[in-house]
Formats: C-alpha cells, sequence, structure tokens
C-alpha cells in the first residue's frame, strides 16, 4: 500500500525551459545561445552548484568568468531564473489533496537560486512535508543517497513510496532502491497511474 508520494520538481510539478535563460544569457557575452548549454557542461560549475560544492555568490562569479558575462550578481539571479514557466503542470487542487491522505515530498535536482525562486512563485509547494533538495543533500538524482534521504523523510518502507519524475533515468534509479516509480508525461496519465494504484485524485 502506498503510504508517500515522493514528487520530481523541475517539467514535473513547475515548466521550465532552459532556451529562454540561454537566449537572454547571449545578450551580455560573446557566445551565441546555442553555444552555451555545452560550455557550461564543459565547466561543471553547474553539477558543483547542484550538489552544494559551492556556493551562489561563487557559483555565478565563476560563471560570469567562464563566459565573459557582463552582469551583476542580482542581474545574473534575475535570468538564471527566467528559465521557469507561468503554471504548473500539476494543479494545486491535486496537490493539496494528496497532501491530507499521504506523506508528499519533494525530490528535486536543483539550486539555492533556482529553489529559492520557485519556493516565492509557486506557493503550491507549501503543501510539501519535507522538501529533499539536491543542493542541500550534496547528491543529485540518480544517486541511490537523495532517494534514501527522501525515503527516511517520508517515515515508511522504500515500497511503500510512489516516485514521479518526467525523466525515465531518475525512475529507475528509483526503482532500483526499491519504490515504485512512474514517468510523469502528463496529468492525465498521472491520474490513470494513481488510480491503477488505488489513490483517489
Amino acid at each position: 500500500m502506498i503510504r508517500a508520494i515522493l514528487f520530481d520538481l523541475g517539467n514535473t510539478i513547475v515548466p521550465f525551459d532552459f532556451r529562454r535563460g540561454y537566449l537572454r544569457m547571449e545578450k551580455f557575452c560573446p557566445w551565441p545561445a546555442s553555444e552555451i548549454p555545452a560550455r557550461l557542461k564543459n565547466t561543471d560549475l553547474v553539477r558543483l552548484f547542484e550538489t552544494g560544492a559551492i556556493e551562489p555568490r561563487d557559483f555565478v562569479h565563476r560563471l560570469c568568468a567562464e563566459l565573459d558575462l557582463q552582469m551583476t550578481y542580482e542581474e545574473f539571479c534575475d535570468l538564471w531564473t527566467s528559465i521557469f514557466l507561468p503554471g504548473t503542470l500539476i494543479p494545486e487542487s491535486l496537490i493539496a489533496s494528496l497532501a491530507e491522505r499521504y506523506r508528499l515530498v519533494l525530490v528535486s535536482n536543483t539550486n539555492a537560486i533556482h529553489f529559492e525562486r520557485i519556493e516565492s512563485a509557486y506557493p503550491l509547494l507549501r503543501h510539501f512535508h519535507h522538501h529533499v533538495v539536491s543542493y542541500k543533500v550534496g547528491a543529485t538524482k540518480p544517486s541511490p543517497a537523495i532517494y534514501r534521504e527522501a525515503i527516511a523523510l517520508a517515515g515508511c518502507a522504500a515500497g511503500e513510496c510512489l516516485f514521479v519524475d518526467d525523466l525515465e533515468v531518475c525512475v529507475e534509479g528509483a526503482r532500483r532502491d526499491g519504490m515504485d516509480a512512474v514517468r510523469f508525461e502528463s496529468l492525465n496519465q498521472l491520474e490513470r497511474e494513481l488510480h491503477a494504484r488505488g489513490i483517489d485524485c
């Protein structure tokens, strides 16, 4: 029986599009938006930031140096959070209803700048009993460490947890740790998955 539901955040609850950020970023640096993702990946700065290995201002300073970005910390934070789209993929009413009957745990690969913005812009996060975010845990999905932290906070056995994520690699990681897990594709599909497990929406 399912006692806890663990939700991913980005493109499961909150829609985002990195291209929005890259298009804004190219106005402040010599690189076109199409080249920025590869240059970011080569630095390893995003991974370090998402695992809490570097602090926000250090991350911004180092990334701006790598990309020749000419902007203040505040301007960067505004640009860095422009990837998030209005509205949510799962309605707050469903999250609130589930929170009354199940332990809800948010499990996200994210960073301090993004998560601060998300908490202020998407009030439905208040319905979650716990937030397990990579930069605080020091590990990203699909590492077992972040799943085990979430299971511990859910307060039940792994087999009593349902994990929902839009990325198959993260879904597979949750299954390896003993959880039931489904890949999020749409609200209707999620509702069918919940009904199949006896969870009323």
